[in-house]
């Protein structure tokens, strides 16, 4: 599997980019004379990985079907790679494994009724459930509101359902109501980013994937980065059209669904006694008298 062109370059683009950010000076190598590429060289991480040149230069081109796992830890200490990175570079060996089309780990399934009793439950926090490619699959009264525009957006409602990649990417109105748009941009590609590493035979994340690549310069630029994110959590500050600047806490959890279905759940809320708790509040009271929008199901 790992001779298939697209998964050599997930492969090579991947180290590449990693030993290109680090130097010398950081892993505790001597520097001498002029260097003709960034970062380190091929043999500088093969000597810190305690392997051959030879052996990573074969690596890097992506041929990692059947490296140990021991290997691949001593290129990961090399490489200074943390944990969403490491775990990234140990899915590409996983899926570059020959005879091992194993189930996708996300598969799109009804969500539970006792999943949205649970959203539903959290009345003062902005509460959502995503799949691996950003769609938005179930979500609480709060959460609609507060994400109204991303509901509410041509660039996702003509895919029949909310997704925050089409959002952020394909609707120029994303920039406003992200304060700090290209953080947002950066964290929503590198999501992707280890989804496709995760399973890379789904076709519906690939087509999402090739989609945004053909529309958006700004997406292509961010997915040739080849930043990973798997955890996802922090501060976020929002502009929202009816309430004005929210500045936003936010936790994702894994929520299984089924037996071999993981989605996100995603948790914004606000500190207490601050201005955005109170906008919260306001948002939360102007959605309670608005009619229910359903959430697109899984088609």
């Amino acid at each position: 599997m790992d001779d298939r062109p697209d998964h050599r370059e997930q492969i090579r683009d991947f180290l590449a980019t990693r030993r290109a950010k680090l130097t010398p000076e950081q892993v505790g190598l001597p520097t001498s004379g002029r260097r003709r590429v960034p970062g380190l060289r091929r043999e500088e991480v093969a000597v810190l990985a305690g392997v051959s040149t030879e052996w990573y230069t074969r690596l890097e081109k992506g041929h990692i079907s059947g490296v140990s796992e021991e290997v691949l830890d001593a290129v990961a200490q090399a490489l200074r790679l943390d944990q969403d990175e490491r775990t990234y570079l140990f899915d590409l060996a996983h899926a570059a494994r020959p005879a091992r089309r194993a189930p996708s780990r996300r598969k799109d399934v009804q969500v539970p009724p006792r999943v949205q009793w649970l959203l539903d439950s959290m009345t003062m926090s902005a509460a959502f459930v995503r799949n691996d490619r950003q769609d938005l699959v179930a979500c609480n009264a709060l959460a609609r509101a507060l994400l109204a525009p991303v509901f509410d957006s041509p660039a996702t409602t003509r895919n029949g359902r909310a997704n925050l990649a089409r959002y952020v990417f394909l609707d120029p109105d994303s920039q406003q109501f992200f304060v700090d748009w290209d953080e947002a941009a950066a964290v929503s590609a590198a999501l992707l980013r280890a989804e496709a590493g995760r399973d890379p035979h789904d076709r519906a994340l690939r087509d999402l994937v090739g989609e945004l690549s053909t529309l958006s310069t700004e997406f292509r630029n961010q997915w040739a980065v080849h930043d990973v994110r798997i955890r996802h959590d922090g501060s976020k500050q929002l502009w929202h059209p009816q309430v004005g600047d929210l500045k936003l806490t936010y936790q994702s959890l894994d929520l299984p669904v089924s037996s071999r279905t993981v989605y996100g759940l995603t948790i914004y809320t606000a500190e207490p006694g601050s201005t955005s708790e109170e906008r919260l509040k306001l948002l939360a009271s102007l959605a309670a008298t608005q009619p229910a929008h359903p959430t697109t199901q899984p088609r």
